[in-house]
């Protein structure tokens, strides 16, 4: 009980710096993760008073567990469920994909906010053949099923990657997805443009700097004063980790074969939402592309690397 209020106290004290800023930041919207291992928990209806105590207005739940799905009706919370891995080959059937949305989803909507449904969670950080081949596919069947129950307009359907998904990532410019991702990587961005639905991608840039401190500044990573890196090939210059990891993403993406649109480039808002960061795609002009708008405090790098928040503007 002692750690649980620790964590409370220490969340109250960010979310309060990071609210604090949120005039200078631009902040629209903070967002946490609700996990559910442990024992003490409370229940989703202390949960939700302490969501809002905190003006947090999006979480991201692990499955779809109907009691939260309950208690958060009518609360203006936005939440994100998951379809756990292990669901994956089932409901690339249409019809358990629609049984599953319309027993699952649909008894809550509109008067919980679900605004997106997570098909599996770090998918391609396993070694499991199967999860891959099956995840298009019942991503596909699940977006059929909303689309049959009129719920399409309310709810998206993407997946959450980690970091492990790229071969490189140094220079951002050499991003590239490792080459056995990019036959499903493809798929998987042709499903997201059609769909109009966000990439997620999971970054943390802490556990980068864990891994090589010897040789990545620990300011670097926490967006601190420091004299950061430019790319030899854009000449763009990156005074921390995050905007690295992210624009190496968007460049192993501009590398798949998915065919862009000539005249409308990929605008990738970005929003770190529920303990990860997400990369939003809506299309843009590339003159309206401000590569400045992607500014966030090191307050929000602490939060998002220690899974507490996220930040999203």
């Amino acid at each position: 009980m002692e750690l649980s209020l620790r964590s409370i106290f220490i969340l109250q004290c960010v979310l309060g710096i990071i609210l604090s800023l949120s005039g200078l930041l631009q902040v629209e919207s903070l967002g946490i993760n609700y996990g559910q291992l442990g024992d003490n928990l409370l229940p989703p209806e202390k949960v939700l008073q302490l969501l809002k105590s905190l003006r947090v207005t999006k979480t991201r739940i692990y499955d779809t567990n109907p009691d939260i799905l309950s208690a958060f009706a009518n609360s203006g919370v936005e939440l994100i469920v998951t379809v756990e891995n292990e669901k994956l080959g089932q409901l690339m059937d249409p019809q358990q994909a629609l049984q599953w949305v319309t027993s699952r989803i649909k008894p809550y909507v509109p008067a919980t906010k679900i605004t997106g449904i997570a098909v599996g969670n770090e998918v391609f950080t396993g070694s499991d053949m199967s999860l891959f081949d099956n995840l298009v596919p019942a991503m596909v069947s699940i977006q059929r099923a909303l689309t049959q129950l009129g719920l399409q307009q309310y709810i998206q359907v993407s997946t959450p990657s980690s970091l492990a998904v790229l071969a490189n990532s140094y220079p951002p410019s050499e991003g590239a997805f490792t080459p056995e991702l990019i036959p499903i990587m493809t798929q998987l961005l042709q499903f997201l443009s059609a769909t109009r639905s966000p990439f997620w991608i999971n970054a943390y840039p802490y556990f980068a700097y864990k891994d090589s401190p010897s040789k990545i500044s620990i300011d670097y990573a926490l967006f601190n004063p420091n004299s950061g890196m430019i790319d030899p090939h854009t000449n763009m210059h990156y005074d921390n980790m995050l905007y690295a990891q992210v624009d190496a993403v968007i460049f192993a993406m501009a590398r798949t074969p998915f065919i862009w649109e000539k005249s409308m480039l990929y605008y990738f808002k970005l929003s770190a939402f529920a303990g990860a960061l997400q990369i939003q795609s809506e299309y843009m002009h590339v003159e309206r592309m401000d590569h400045h708008k992607r500014l966030l405090s090191w307050f929000c790098v602490c939060l998002v690397t220690m899974g507490i928040g996220t930040l999203s503007y």
